[in-house]
């Protein structure tokens, strides 16, 4: 065979094993993705439970006061450990000063509606999957980001547009509070996987806010407790007992206020590549 002929033939199944090498390259990276993309799926579902807060009119008592608590959650699991998941909740907070305890807030009190919206990454800490004849249980913790709505109240008064620390006067410059904001949401919880479908999980989550407000207690009394007239409801409410002078401490406005949603979900699982893969995820032991 001509010494060319013999190159070219040589060339050619260098050429022919490349190609194969690179074929199976490909055929293996495809494979991956699509173990990837199979062991992806979503959870909806609800939960139920409890809220309270921390702030000036309850300083250091987890779950004084606790009233129910209420919303619905979303999970997009991209794999075992990690889970992106949304929130919407609904509570109520309260507190009063009629505790012994402390001195700021005396006779004030408050009810709240805090509405939340979340979004958190969750990390759990064994190879978890809703559905797996394995890891059934996982503890796991989480952190994000969401923003709420909340708006004090004494009985179906608004405390807000009464202005109880001046606000709607200027006193010293202040102005009413948004009852708006973003928090720092960050809690613990444990999931336990029911049949092919269902999770339930119980969880306690902390907010982060950075506003002194909620319970419509942050700085100094403004009136002189002793010239209140009776009929003067934002009077009243400012001080209830009517013994304070301006400038008299009515909270600590170095702290933010804090609240607080914990309680048990239930989800249901969906399978992204539909019904038909489930029988093949790596997850199903």
């Amino acid at each position: 065979m001509p010494l060319n002929l013999i190159t070219l033939t040589a060339v050619k199944g260098r050429r022919t094993s490349n190609v194969r090498i690179i074929q199976a390259a490909l055929i293996t990276a495809l494979l991956m993705v699509s173990t990837q993309v199979r062991s992806q799926y979503m959870e909806v579902g609800v939960f139920v439970g409890d809220s309270y807060y921390i702030g000036d009119l309850n300083p250091n008592l987890p779950f004084k006061q606790a009233q129910l608590a209420y919303g619905i959650i979303g999970r997009y699991n991209l794999d075992a450990r990690w889970t992106v998941k949304l929130s919407a909740s609904r509570g109520t907070v309260k507190g009063n000063g009629k505790d012994k305890d402390f001195e700021t807030g005396k006779g004030l009190s408050f009810e709240s509606p805090i509405t939340d919206v979340s979004a958190t990454v969750e990390f759990n800490f064994l190879n978890y999957f809703t559905g797996s004849r394995g890891e059934i249980i996982s503890p796991y913790l989480y952190g994000g980001i969401g923003f709420f709505f909340f708006d004090p109240k004494s009985g179906s008064t608004s405390l807000r547009s009464l202005g109880t620390e001046g606000q709607n006067i200027g006193y010293e410059g202040r102005s009413p509070y948004s009852t708006t904001g973003l928090n720092f949401p960050f809690g613990l919880g444990v999931k336990f996987s029911l049949g092919r479908r269902f999770c339930i999980s119980a969880f306690w989550e902390m907010h982060k806010t950075f506003t002194d407000y909620i319970d419509d207690v942050s700085t100094t009394y403004y009136l002189n407790g002793s010239l209140i007239n009776p009929t003067d409801q934002a009077g009243n409410y400012s001080d209830p007992t009517r013994n304070h002078k301006p400038g008299m401490e009515r909270g600590n406005s170095r702290t933010k206020d804090w609240y607080s949603f914990s309680g048990a979900a239930l989800t249901y699982k969906f399978d992204i590549r539909g019904k038909k893969r489930c029988k093949d995820r790596p997850y199903h032991k």
